[in-house]
This record gives structure tokens, sequence and C-alpha cells, in this order.
């Protein structure tokens, strides 16, 4: 075979092997072996030499974050923490189990009582945690995040509040796609549902006729508004 300078024509079956397995990967994915350190190596050899943790101090950071997320888990099955006033006021007598779970001294309860630990849509065991941000810094989690926190307390004085962010999920889901919807505020709309049964019926109806449709008061960003 000649190329168009009537000399052989030189194949580089290197190119020819490249764009075949270019070709394969776009048309059918069942593990594409560009996307490996070493092609001549298994994605099994890959793992096991250059993902696994090499050292022992790797391996003790791997398995504390490991903890560290199983722990999450399972605080988030906990039941919603919804007291009463008189709840709150006798919470070392009355809760102790409740108390020492979110290791709440003299101090904290009566912080909680008097809604100085107040955020949103509850009341914070302790701010300073460091569960959504650095320890010993005031907690920077969003407003909902708040529902699934393993230290937040609801109280009676948090119901205008919760209604208040199950009008905005409401306003959120007729606006956002539902499968965004349902990854970025889904496990949230349905904790408050959770949290909002433990509460007064009566209550709750008093308060829903005076919460406007709107994002008055609740604090977020300029792009977390509804329209």
């Amino acid at each position: 075979m000649k190329g168009t300078d009537s000399k052989p024509l030189q194949i580089h079956r290197h190119s020819i092997r490249t764009s075949f397995e270019s070709h394969r990967d776009r048309k059918n994915w069942f593990g594409s072996g560009r996307g490996q350190i070493d092609p001549n190596h298994s994605t099994r050899v890959e793992g096991d030499h250059y993902l696994t943790a090499a050292t022992p101090a790797q391996k003790d950071a791997l398995e504390t974050i490991v903890e560290e997320a199983q722990g999450d888990v399972l605080r988030k099955a906990l039941p919603p923490a919804v007291l009463r006033d008189d709840d709150l006021a006798q919470l070392a007598d009355n809760l102790p189990d409740l108390a020492s779970r979110l290791g709440l001294d003299d101090a904290a309860i009566a912080e909680l009582v008097g809604g100085q630990r107040d955020v949103f849509v509850a009341a914070g065991a302790d701010p300073l945690a460091g569960l959504h941000g650095p320890k010993g810094q005031p907690c920077p989690a969003r407003p909902w995040v708040c529902l699934l926190c393993p230290l937040s307390l609801f109280a009676p004085r948090h119901a205008a509040n919760l209604l208040q962010m199950k009008a905005f999920f409401a306003r959120q889901w007729r606006q956002m796609p539902a499968a965004q919807f349902m990854a970025v505020f889904g496990p949230y709309a349905h904790r408050i549902e959770q949290i909002l049964t433990s509460y007064d019926p009566a209550e709750l109806a008093r308060l829903a006729t005076v919460i406007t449709d709107t994002d008055d008061g609740i604090p977020l960003y300029a792009e977390e508004r509804t329209a």
C-alpha cells in the first residue's frame, strides 16, 4: 500500500488501537482501560496498589472518616427531639437520657430554655460542635440542615418557623425538577413532616392562617430565594 507520495504507507498500529478503544468506550460502557494509571494493570491491582492507604497514619485517618460517617447515619436515624415548654424547663430531670446524649449541662439547658441557642427552626444543643463546619466556630449550615441535625431541639416557639420552612419547600417543589428537589431538599422535607406531627394540630392550624407564602423572614442567600 502506497501513500500519495508513491512511497510505502506507514501504518501506526498504536493510533489505530487508540482510536478503536476510544470509539468502543463511547459506544458501550464496561470499564475503560484508558482511565487507568497504568493500562497494563487491572482495576483491582490499581486499587490495591494506588488507592489503598499505605501507612498506619493514612489507615487511621480513613477509619476515622468511616466511623464519623457511620455515626452521622445513626444519629440521623434517631427520632426528632420535639419538646414541650415544661419538658425544656425540666430537661435534666425529666429527660436525662436526652440531656446526656446531647451533652447538656445546667448552663446549656438554661440557654436552651431562654432561647439563646435558637437558630431558625430549632434550638442547637451545641452551635460550636463542628458537625457541619470547623469545630469551635458557629455552625455555617443552611436553615433546613437543622431539621436532620442530631443536636437540634424543637420547642413550641419554633412552630411558626417550621411552617415557614415547609412552605419554602413547597415553593421549591413547584419551581425545581422533581429529581433535583429530592436530591437537595427531599430528606429535609420528609423530616419536617415527622417533626410537625408532634405539635398541637390546633396550634398549627392557627399559625397557618398568618404564615405568608413568601421568603420573608427566612435566612436565605440571594440565590436560594424562590421567585
